[in-house]
């Protein structure tokens, strides 16, 4: 299936106001270890220009569909617990949908929890990398940047956009000497070739700044979430990936200079 069409005011990374004030959260979670350093608190943001095919909740992808919130109010239940944050190398992730579709709001709240001494860390795929400043960079301490695929036709058929600008904000970051988490999620029979695993692997093998590369195994969790949104989902039939396909391709990022855990 290819990308759903999007409105032309769904690739703004202005987000839904101007204010940075306000922004709209999706969902959060306490206490994960999967999205960053230490155990972390997750915001979710809503607003997505990507349509990726194997996306687990594309009920993220309108900037509308969460909860209106105030950049104070999150600040004032995260800052209780900046004590134990640094206690367990922890801190605040803010991920999506894409976060920097709502740039002023993201911006803001991690500059605040920056300047609190929160760690900060911002999960995003790259398209709009090129709207972050210098400044801006300074307040993330991690950026952990999903690229989708090296090869273009292949990211253009999981996301329907070009990963230009996404390996161009890759280079800026390794100029910058930002550190930086590369994910990549292994789909078997549109993310799985051979040229597309070892492009990445060197790619990433290039960039001193990455400090760990994730290779995630497909999985269906987010099928329901399609279907109860009437969504016509065209990885219904695809598998996850096979351990001995999942060894090979960590192996190959191993191989080429990359910490790849398990």
């Amino acid at each position: 299936m290819n990308a759903l069409p999007l409105a032309a005011t769904e690739m703004s990374a202005s987000g839904p106001s101007v204010d940075p004030s306000w922004g709209f959260i999706h969902s959060e979670q306490n206490g994960s270890a999967l999205d960053g350093p230490g155990l972390r608190t997750v915001f979710w943001l809503t607003g997505c220009g990507y349509r990726c095919s194997y996306c687990h909740n594309p009920d993220t992808w309108g900037l509308h569909l969460g909860r209106r919130v105030h950049v104070d109010t999150l600040l004032g239940d995260i800052q209780q617990y900046a004590s134990f944050f640094a206690s367990v190398r922890g801190g605040v992730t803010l991920s999506g949908g894409e976060p920097l579709m709502q740039l002023p709001f993201c911006t803001n709240f991690l500059r605040r929890l920056h300047q609190l001494d929160i760690h900060t860390a911002l999960d995003t795929n790259g398209f709009f990398g090129d709207r972050l400043s210098d400044e801006d960079l300074r307040s993330i301490d991690l950026v952990i940047l999903d690229i989708k695929s090296f090869d273009v036709q292949t990211h253009l058929r999981v996301t329907g956009q070009h990963n230009r600008n996404v390996l161009d904000f890759a280079r800026r970051l390794r100029l910058l000497a930002r550190p930086t988490w590369v994910r990549f999620v292994l789909v078997p029979g549109l993310t799985d070739q051979p040229e597309n695993v070892t492009g990445l692997a060197r790619f990433c093998g290039e960039l001193p700044n990455v400090e760990r590369v994730e290779v995630i195994p497909f999985h269906q969790l987010g099928r329901s979430r399609w279907h109860e949104l009437g969504l016509d989902y065209s990885l219904e039939h695809t598998s996850p990936p096979s351990d001995e396909l999942l060894q090979s391709v960590r192996d190959t990022f191993r191989r080429h200079g990359s910490i790849c855990p398990d």
